[in-house]
């Protein structure tokens, strides 16, 4: 159905790379873009990117989604090790959460690897500071990539605790905000429950039911 929209750049860039959403997307002549910024704001941003993408569906391959406008990206193994989006998306920084190993950043300070399985039993809390607080300190120097295998449940998870501890959201709001980003991220639920205790240990008390998030 016809219609306008208005979007922020980054949830237009997520949209457009995630287009099997909306697949009439890779149509031609189907999406009209108008855009309002500055030239320099246009030329600086990832919806060129995105839009390449959506058209060479040949090619099966996505780029990370952005949650913090060029700034902070969530994606999956096969991305995080693929040099061109690195280069495209400018990302100077890697957290890998997961038990994979990639080698593009692992010889440097801008690599921080967290290694654990998706089970119920896997412990990511006790490291949720140290992503955190990298991730504070890579970020002036660019755009950092936070991937797990598939990146939808221990990525997530990470970009979660951090939107938490760093953006002072609450549970629900930044569980909210990444799904609107990436609409499969799915953290089981031994690590929702460790979401919750990382949000009562930042603000001293339980802010999100978990019963209200959309799960």
């Amino acid at each position: 159905m016809s219609g306008i929209e208005l979007c922020e750049p980054r949830d237009l860039y997520n949209i457009l790379n995630q287009h099997w959403l909306l697949p009439r997307l890779a149509e031609p002549n189907y999406l009209c873009l108008l855009d309002v910024r500055t030239q320099r704001e246009y030329d600086e941003s990832h919806i060129i990117t995105a839009r390449r993408i959506a058209q060479e569906l040949a090619s099966l391959q996505t780029y990370p989604v952005e949650i913090l406008p060029a700034k902070l990206y969530m994606g999956n193994f096969k991305q995080a090790c693929d040099q061109q989006i690195q280069k495209d998306l400018k990302i100077k920084a890697q957290v890998n959460i997961s038990e994979q190993y990639t080698t593009l950043f692992a010889d440097s300070d801008r690599y921080l690897h967290i290694s654990v399985p998706d089970t119920l039993e896997a412990d990511l809390l006790s490291s949720f500071a140290t992503i955190c607080h990298f991730i504070d300190a890579q970020l002036d120097h660019g755009a950092v990539l936070v991937f797990s295998s598939l990146g939808i449940s221990r990525s997530s998870t990470g970009i979660m605790a951090y939107l938490i501890h760093s953006c002072v959201f609450s549970l629900k709001r930044a569980w909210n905000y990444v799904l609107k980003c990436k609409t499969n991220m799915r953290p089981h639920q031994g690590f929702v429950k460790q979401l919750l205790d990382w949000e009562t240990k930042i603000y001293r008390t339980t802010v999100t039911d978990i019963s209200e998030l959309n799960y």
